[in-house]
């Protein structure tokens, strides 16, 4: 069992400690993000953990005080180090530094932990990664996030390239919302996830002007009532540009989106149509 077995209350205390790189601090540092996968695993960490994706180890350190195993994935050899050292004080926690779809677990979890997020899930691989590992769940088990939901709005911006807002620069955010936001799909993890999606919206025109882009906004839920972001470092908005047409208060836009999960922004596709 780990040298520490008590609930971690002092997050402050903990990062100090942690031995990071300087994305892993920035995540770290992201308040919102972390004290609310803490809230989470403290509710459903139990028996045998997986922690996907690990990076520095902080949430499999987490996982540890209230569970038996944790077993601790991170592909990228330098970040495994990191954790290495970060694991030290902890022997319930075992370190694997390989892909997670190339394992073969000997155990099936009570819980899965897989914080490999981005908005929309379309530059990370949590879906691929959580297709290939979801059958090492117990029929009772519990995965961290366990869903999302993913909603969208019409947008009048400058920029013509695909880029994600700066949550701390809202005061001023460079673009102006000119449709209603809808939720166009929700996704469960639990269950397989189809990695390619194609969605059409209808869209109200709310402003009088140009509409040039997408926002996609993704909120987080990590168990079934703690619901997280977006934050900065945790999906924080995507902003997409897409073909420019003059609008009225009233029109009727029916957006076209396409992209695959785990593929890459560069898989993102739009078409805009208006609807008489």
């Amino acid at each position: 069992m780990c040298a520490l077995k008590q609930p971690i209350d002092d997050l402050k205390s903990l990062k100090r400690i942690m031995h990071t790189n300087p994305y892993h601090f920035n995540l770290l540092s992201d308040e919102e993000r972390i004290t609310s996968f803490k809230e989470a695993i403290e509710q459903k960490a139990r028996g045998t953990v997986y922690d996907i994706g690990a990076g520095c180890g902080i949430l499999s350190i987490l996982a540890s005080h209230y569970s038996d195993s944790v077993y601790s994935v991170e592909i990228n050899p330098n970040t495994a180090k990191l954790a290495d050292f970060n694991f030290k004080k902890f022997s319930n926690i075992h370190l694997i530094n390989k892909d997670a779809r190339d394992i073969i677990f000997e155990d099936k979890a009570d819980l899965i932990i897989c914080e490999m997020l981005d908005t929309a899930l379309i530059d990370e691989e949590q879906v691929p990664v959580i297709n290939s590992i979801i059958k090492y769940l117990k029929d009772d088990g519990d995965i961290i996030p366990c869903k999302v939901f993913n909603g969208v709005e019409i947008i009048s911006m400058d920029r013509d390239y695909i880029c994600y807002e700066d949550i701390e620069a809202n005061q001023n955010p460079d673009y102006d919302i000119m449709s209603n936001f809808l939720i166009y799909n929700e996704i469960e993890f639990k269950n397989k996830i189809e990695e390619d999606l194609e969605v059409n919206i209808d869209f109200k025109v709310l402003k009088k002007g140009i509409i040039s882009g997408i926002k996609i906004t993704t909120f987080t839920l990590l168990t079934e009532d703690i619901i997280c972001g977006p934050t900065p470092m945790l999906n924080p908005p995507l902003l997409v540009p897409i073909e420019k047409l003059n609008v009225n208060i009233g029109d009727k836009i029916k957006i076209s989106l396409s992209y695959r999960m785990g593929g890459g922004l560069n898989s993102i596709k739009t078409r805009v149509k208006r609807v008489s």
